[in-house]
């Protein structure tokens, strides 16, 4: 039936929203050291913008160090300048080889300014997943209008979507929690 297309089609959206609130929170930094911190970091490499993962191999050899060993080493200097110029705060160690990002321990008034961006992050997931649902209940609402489905029907979906909502918003919640208990653990 089209209106459970219509849901099927909706939680498929939420779920991306959820995985792209997932990739957007792993680029925060946590006080650990992870290769997701600098994978999309965007290098000038032969006159193109490329992310940092398709040039180099990046690891987490100990709790507080990343490890990026380009394949050309005449890259050093192009990710070098990416790393400084981006807004991770970190200092390049470069020997020749490879380069070492030490990741220092955050400051309390660092880690708050994290835990900010973190519920911000997460409130434009949220907001997202609010979004798709009212553009689901807004085709839903034309359905009925132009293919005469019935309105008890329509609420009947509709309940289904706000508990797909409400269910969406929550997961969206944890994962803020989880990251937000990451930053704060010294």
């Amino acid at each position: 039936m089209a209106l459970e297309e219509t849901l099927t089609q909706t939680e498929a959206r939420m779920k991306k929203a959820i995985e792209a609130l997932k990739h957007e929170l792993s680029t925060v930094r946590t006080g650990r050291a992870a290769p997701s911190l600098v994978e999309d970091l965007e290098v000038d490499a032969y006159g193109a913008a490329t992310p940092l993962v398709s040039l180099a191999a990046i690891s987490a050899p100990e709790a507080r160090q990343i490890v990026i060993q380009p394949w050309d080493r005449n890259l050093i200097k192009p990710i070098e300048k990416a790393i400084l110029s981006s807004d991770l705060g970190l200092a390049p160690a470069n020997d020749g080889a490879v380069i070492r990002l030490n990741i220092p321990s955050l400051t309390e008034e660092r880690r708050r300014d994290l835990v900010k961006s973190v519920h911000k992050k997460v409130e434009d997931g949220r907001v997202e997943i609010r979004t798709l649902r009212r553009h689901a209940h807004d085709e839903l609402r034309a359905k009925e209008k132009s293919s005469g489905v019935t309105a008890d029907e329509v609420k009947r979906v509709e309940a289904q979507l706000q508990k797909l909502t409400d269910r969406y918003i929550l997961v969206a919640d944890e994962i803020g929690q989880a990251k937000e208990k990451e930053i704060l653990a010294v």
